[in-house]
This record gives structure tokens, sequence and C-alpha cells, in this order.
């Protein structure tokens, strides 16, 4: 259902109004129940996934190159206007193609999401999007089977958290937690072995720990910077660390993240 627009202010694409306040987005986000798919790619994935489309918003010429998609969903409005158009509603300029807002999908529970799962990651407060749709994108690649975040974690569905995986965060399962450290001694009871990347004094090498060959193996990741809470390296069953060379102390959290999920692969 083509509807041309003429005025950035008409209602019907409130959805897509202040893309770029990421405060404002965080909140309203969930409480409306939608987020926002940014490209073609990452639009095809969310489809696939069984998500659900509320409309697209995009320029006329990319009309063709998503029609399959407009047929698919007859019943979806499909707003389209001039690039200025745009741009005045969702304050960018959009190269990608074209957006849809889409209904967020229901919370998985975590007792379906642990079911059968031998590696998963935990991440604590990591609230840079780039980082956390990176993470996603290393655990769809590297074989981990889910993913828990903490109260304070960004949103793995905000655009750029989408974006920057590609669309993985729609494969991976995924869950926000109520209390992390209340969360790791539920998974030392689901037979998973806690493992918390941080730099402390008794920590593992990476090697060492994959050497373990754990059955059930969580990874957890810490805050940009500050990196785990000490609440939380108290509930792990160890600390691990990526030995480092020419004089550098750490990772960035996406590359560590990446290292540990690949060292510690589940045997196949």
């Amino acid at each position: 259902m083509i509807i041309e627009l003429h005025d950035a202010g008409d209602p019907r694409v409130a959805d897509y109004t202040e893309l770029t306040d990421v405060q404002l987005r965080r909140l309203r986000e969930p409480a409306e129940g939608l987020y926002i798919a940014e490209g073609p790619r990452v639009l095809r994935r969310a489809l696939a996934a069984g998500h659900r489309p509320r409309s697209f918003l995009m320029a006329r010429k990319w009309l063709s190159d998503l029609n399959d998609l407009l047929t698919a969903y007859p019943g979806v409005p499909a707003f389209v206007g001039s690039p200025e158009l745009l741009a005045d509603i969702i304050g960018f300029n959009l190269h990608r193609g074209a957006l849809a807002a889409m209904h967020r999908p229901d919370p998985v529970p975590v007792a379906k999401l642990l079911a059968g799962a031998r590696r998963i990651a935990v991440l604590e407060d990591i609230v840079d999007h780039t980082n956390l749709g990176a993470i996603f994108r290393s655990a769809a690649a590297l074989d981990v089977d889910a993913v828990l975040i903490s109260p304070r974690c960004g949103d793995p569905l905000y655009r750029r958290s989408i974006r920057v995986s590609m669309g993985t965060v729609f494969q991976i399962p995924w869950a926000r937690l109520e209390d992390l450290p209340a969360a790791i001694v539920m998974l030392r009871g689901q037979g998973f072995a806690t493992a918390a990347l941080a730099l402390t004094d008794d920590s593992l090498t990476i090697d060492r720990l994959a050497d373990r060959k754990y059955e059930r193996l969580a990874l957890i990741l810490g805050t940009e910077g500050e990196g785990l809470s000490a609440a939380t390296l108290a509930a792990a069953d160890c600390a691990v660390r990526i030995p480092m060379g020419r004089g550098v102390d750490s990772l960035n959290v996406a590359a560590a993240g990446a290292v540990a999920f690949w060292a510690c692969r589940p045997a196949q």
C-alpha cells in the first residue's frame, strides 16, 4: 500500500521522527513496542526471522528494488517521499534505501533461551550500540547460542546496533536480566561454568579456559572502560584474560568478545 508523503509533520510517520536522539529512542521504542530496521539487507533479515512490519519508509527510487517485500505485505503502508522530505522526518540523509518500523518481538523467557545452549554471552552495562552490534555479529558467527544482557545494557534492537550487527541480532536469541549477579548463580545451577573477562591478578589465560573444554560455558563481558563490577566478578567461577603484546593492556570489548567466542567455541 504505497502512500505519497508531502508533509514532514504527517502523524502517520511518527514512528520515524527524531531517530538521531538516542536517549529518546531508547525510551520510546520499547515502550511503544517497535524498533527501526535500516537498509534492505537488515530489513530482509528481520522479515526472514519472522518479525512483522508496521510500515515502510523510502525514497521512490527504491520501490522497484523492494517490490517483492511490498508485494509480500500488501496491507502494510509504504510511505514514499523525496530524499529531502525523508531527511526532515528522520533527521539525517537516508543512504541505505529504506527504513521499516517493525513490531518488537515478544521477550524470550530465559529458561527457553538456555534450553540446549552450550555457549552463551553475558553482557554487563555495555552502552555503546556499535560495540553491542559488533558483539552480536561475532556471537552469530562463532557459535554462541544466546546472549543475556544486564538491566542497564544498551538495546540490541536500537537502529545502530542492528545496523552494525548486519541484522544478526535477529538470529541470536537474547533476554534482558533483572539482576546480573543473581543470574550468574542461576547459570551455575543450570550447569554452566561462568568465566568473567577481566584483568585480575588471579585470572586464567583464555587458552587455559579453552583447554578445560566445558560442555556449557557463559562468557561475561563488562562495560567499556570500567569493565565488570565487583559483584559480577565475585559471582563468576573464574576471571579470564586475553594475553596482550607490545604493551597493550586490553582490547575493545567487542574485539575481546570475538576472541573469546572463537577460542572457547564448542567442539563440533
